[in-house]
């Protein structure tokens, strides 16, 4: 069973955003962008390592480069349960 992506951030994942510059096989003078983002666990980052393998199995275009940033979305002090809440007019 799937988590949710705020079970996956409690558990400590981040949000992973790669942009992976590749050549196209026809055009090899040319650099093209990717976009990725997904959740991923730093510092090992599983996700984007698969992601990079299966690129480089399946997709003909080379990887030239690729640049990542992660930031996790909740830290330990900016999280807090709320049992009640009051509204006023």
């Amino acid at each position: 069973m799937a988590m949710s992506d705020t079970e996956m951030m409690l558990r400590g994942y981040g949000l992973t955003t790669a942009e992976l510059f590749y050549r196209m096989p026809d055009y090899q003078h040319v650099l093209n962008s990717f976009i990725w983002q997904d959740y991923d666990l730093a510092p090992d980052h599983p996700k984007l390592f698969k992601f990079i393998e299966f690129w480089q199995d399946e997709i003909e275009g080379p990887l030239h480069s690729v640049r990542f940033t992660h930031r996790k979305q909740i830290s330990p002090g900016e999280w807090r349960n709320c049992v009640g809440e009051l509204t006023l007019h």
